[in-house]
């Protein structure tokens, strides 16, 4: 363990002109409330580091490590489809690089870190509320096995910030292995600064795409691999019943990676439109509307690299997009159903069950959890009582039943598998509302106990953590302020 971990900043000193320097402001009586000890490990981070001798230190941003070099990245985006102009880090510092013994980097990003010249009308900074939602939500989703940010520390203080009603304002650690955006790219294009968009891609391979980096079609690879990555991500969400509520091209990861935890929620009741954030009217981020704005998103990436990418290029990479997507999905779906094989039928017997879910509103992750337990020769199923038109449950179950006898494997194996694919416990929004409320009284607990249950999503359990939601837990509206 390193009691001073390694900072750079390539950033700074390779992008000048995309980034303004300045330090976090502080809040006021901030604390530490809680700090992510497995990932402080795999960072070598000392446990002395979170225990400052004055307030919150560096997770508070009242205090830097050596190396690093506080800074605001500005980018723009399409926000709900419509040009939004700069946006940039209006709450957020990207504080350093730390550089890790096996070579790799990670970024260092404050959240709730005050205003910076990208904040336009909001006021730089995070409340508890939105601070544990992003704190778990990522956790959730790494332990899933989905491409994600991280989060490190979690602090709280007494500054007053205003919401929809005024709240405590709190700060996010989050580790990531870049923040380059879709809108990074985007800014540069509109202001007719092409030669800023071939540097920034520049950087980007070399940083983080370095197999490509002496390929002679390095820009043509490195755009079909970011259409993968991205197709890629849109089905681990779509498996798993993960809504991001805002897929606005300055939300979306060069890396394919889950950022930005706003109004996100994972499905309760199976609705294939299911539409988590509160302020999107339209519907725009519905659940099944995810691959196609994925697809959207990467349609206005391409335009921003046409000046030096190829038209033809850049289409057959939007091409791929449709197969890649339904190549993962296929998989990720098959595993949830316990196939290991691939037959065409599939596709109806899956489409199917759906309709059943939908039709009446089955909980999307113990329905699968509980699929798991299917013994290929016996009719018995827990799941046949989550269903109260039994005689369409039976129909189905009977030919799922005959497809899984034409598998090769044994019951036990294959419970096995798709217990490792079907999760018992996703972070539904009415348990990261229990522990929103315990940390807003300073008190941890709550959050401890979902988090120890978050990390082992696909174990085998029967506690709170995996009911459908109370009754209240079904009312719970969230928006851009989460």
């Amino acid at each position: 363990m390193s009691e001073n971990p390694q900072f750079v900043s390539t950033w700074r000193d390779e992008l000048p002109g995309f980034f303004t320097e300045l330090s976090p402001t502080p809040l006021k009586n901030s604390r530490l409330l809680w700090h992510n000890a497995p990932l402080a490990q795999e960072l070598g981070l000392d446990e002395t580091l979170f225990t400052p001798e004055h307030a919150a230190g560096v997770w508070g941003g009242e205090a830097l490590l050596p190396g690093m070099a506080p800074l605001a990245q500005v980018y723009s985006g399409h926000q709900f489809g419509v040009w939004a102009g700069q946006l940039g880090d209006g709450r957020g510092i990207l504080l350093g690089e730390q550089q890790l013994p096996d070579g790799r980097k990670v970024d260092w990003h404050l959240k709730g870190a005050g205003l910076t010249p990208y904040s336009r009308m909001g006021d730089g900074r995070a409340v508890v509320r939105s601070t544990v939602r992003e704190f778990l939500a990522s956790e959730a989703m790494h332990y899933l096995g989905i491409p994600t940010t991280r989060a490190l520390s979690i602090v709280t203080s007494d500054t007053p910030v205003r919401r929809e009603t005024t709240e405590r304002g709190a700060m996010l650690m989050r580790i990531a292995q870049s923040h380059v955006r879709f809108g990074h790219f985007e800014h540069f294009y509109y202001r007719r600064e092409p030669e800023k968009v071939q540097q920034l891609a520049d950087y980007v391979i070399d940083h983080h795409f370095a197999h490509l980096a002496q390929e002679k079609e390095r820009y043509a690879l490195w755009f079909n691999e970011v259409v993968d990555r991205t197709a890629s991500l849109m089905a681990h969400w779509q498996s798993v019943g993960f809504a991001h509520g805002v897929m606005n091209t300055d939300n979306m990861s060069i890396l394919g990676l889950t950022i930005d935890y706003g109004p996100y929620g994972f499905l309760d009741d199976y609705q294939p439109h299911f539409i988590c954030n509160h302020s999107d009217y339209q519907g725009r981020y519905a659940f099944d509307n995810q691959p196609a704005v994925g697809l959207w998103n990467l349609q206005r990436l391409a335009q921003t690299l046409s000046p030096f990418i190829d038209v033809d290029v850049l289409n057959n990479g939007l091409d791929r997009y449709q197969m890649s997507l339904m190549r993962a999905y296929g998989k990720q779906m098959r595993a949830k159903l316990g196939f290991h094989t691939e037959q065409m039928a599939d596709n109806d017997l899956l489409t199917t069950l759906f309709s059943l879910m939908a039709r009446e509103g089955s909980d999307y992750t113990r329905t699968f959890r509980m699929l798991s337990q299917t013994e290929q020769h016996s009719a018995a199923s827990p799941l046949r009582d989550e269903f109260i038109d039994r005689g369409a449950f039976d129909s189905w179950f009977s030919r799922y039943r005959e497809r899984l006898q034409q598998e090769e494997i044994t019951d036990d194996a294959r419970q096995q598998a798709m217990k490792a694919a079907n999760p018992a416990v996703v972070l539904r929004n009415w348990l990261a509302q229990r522990a929103i409320e315990g940390a807003e009284k300073d008190d941890p607990s709550e959050l401890a106990r979902l988090c120890e249950a978050l990390q082992t999503p696909f174990a085998d359990r029967d506690d709170d953590f995996t009911h459908r939601p109370p009754d209240w837990g079904k009312r719970l509206e969230v928006s851009c302020s989460s």
